[in-house]
């Protein structure tokens, strides 16, 4: 079978590659990929800007779905042969630290995710430590999904704490902050998604999908239109999607005093912000990475409730040796979800 490797550490350094099928470990089930996301952290392996655990050379790629067709021989039958699933990146927690007792092993200092640090799934099959059934109404497509959609559940609401009644500003309308905005309407948040001029496409389907307001914040002030919507005071909560220093100074700008703010973008490098704001507007400030079971499990409901479009959000398809196209299209920010389809 062939593969999309990271290959060495730098810039670039990404290849399609002939690659062995390898068995599962005693605790792992072999999944046949049906389906897989692109993810922004992808194009960050990809360029090496992210500051995470990376061994090379490695398949790159951790959110999939697909169908078991081995398992090992210590995992229990509640996952059988034939199963449809959808899997977790993590393929080792250590599972005695304090953060994996408490079920927060995404900050396990041991943990090791797919695609990072062992093969992922930009690969016509891939090996899964934790992987979740998917409902029946859900397809593959939408299966593979639902990593991006824990990972924003984790942010919004168990990091940010958004509930019914909530004004909810949201920056950056790339698949995270689409997907986060989509998560904080269903809690009952008041939405309001900023893009800039290229983002014209993305925040037209943000109004599609019911996202209660959309801004071009280079057309429009966007300080000046949350404090129009909320009484002068500012939104009660900003999830920072985009990942950069300029709409990370902004979300410092839009979040009212006493509001919360939770930083979901990666930036990939040190960025200089005025963090003198979080103490004399009483913020409290908190961050989003990865996802945990019960993010997992809401995100399964989610889908299966009808929550998440995915056929509206699933725009491009790509055959894993088509990689360089699809990976130039992500930076260029063309299209909404990008996806693997391994299999043809």
């Amino acid at each position: 079978m062939q593969g999309v490797v990271k290959f060495e550490r730098g810039d670039g350094f990404v290849e399609l590659r002939d690659l062995p099928e390898t068995p599962p470990g005693r605790d792992q089930v072999k999944v046949e990929v049906k389906a897989t996301g692109i993810c922004g952290s992808d194009l960050h392996v990809y360029r090496d800007t992210i500051n995470y655990n990376i061994q090379t050379p490695v398949v790159m790629g951790h959110e999939f779905s697909g169908v078991v067709v081995d398992k090992g021989a210590a995992v229990g039958d509640e996952i059988k042969i034939g199963d449809r699933v959808t899997g977790e990146p993590s393929i080792y927690i250590c599972g005695q630290c304090d953060f994996c007792l408490s079920e927060h092993y995404n900050l396990c200092p041991d943990r090791k995710v797919m695609g990072y640090y062992h093969d992922g799934c930009f690969a016509p099959y891939c090996n899964a430590t934790f992987v979740h059934k998917l409902p029946a109404g859900v397809g593959f497509e939408a299966g593979a999904l639902t990593e991006l959609l824990a990972c924003c559940v984790h942010s919004v609401i168990e990091q940010a704490g958004v509930t019914a009644g909530d004004f909810v500003a949201i920056t950056g309308p790339g698949p995270v902050g689409l997907f986060s905005a989509l998560v904080a309407k269903a809690e009952g948040g008041t939405v309001i998604l900023c893009g800039t001029e290229r983002d014209q496409e993305r925040l037209r389907v943000a109004g599609e999908l019911g996202i209660h307001h959309t801004i071009d914040i280079e057309a429009h002030d966007p300080v000046e239109r949350v404090r129009e919507l909320t009484g002068g005071y500012g939104a009660d909560v900003v999830v920072e999607c985009a990942g950069v220093a300029p709409a990370m100074r902004l979300a410092l700008e839009l979040v009212r005093k006493r509001g919360r703010y939770v930083q979901m973008g990666l930036p990939g490098v040190p960025v200089e912000i005025d963090f003198e704001k979080i103490a004399y507007n009483e913020l409290q400030v908190s961050g989003g990475i990865g996802q945990r079971r019960p993010a997992w499990k809401r995100a399964l409901r989610l889908m299966e409730e009808g929550f998440i479009p995915s056929a509206k959000l699933i725009t491009h398809h790509f055959p894993l040796g088509e990689w360089q196209k699809a990976f130039d299209m992500g930076e260029a920010q063309e299209g909404i979800k990008l996806m693997f389809m391994p299999h043809g």
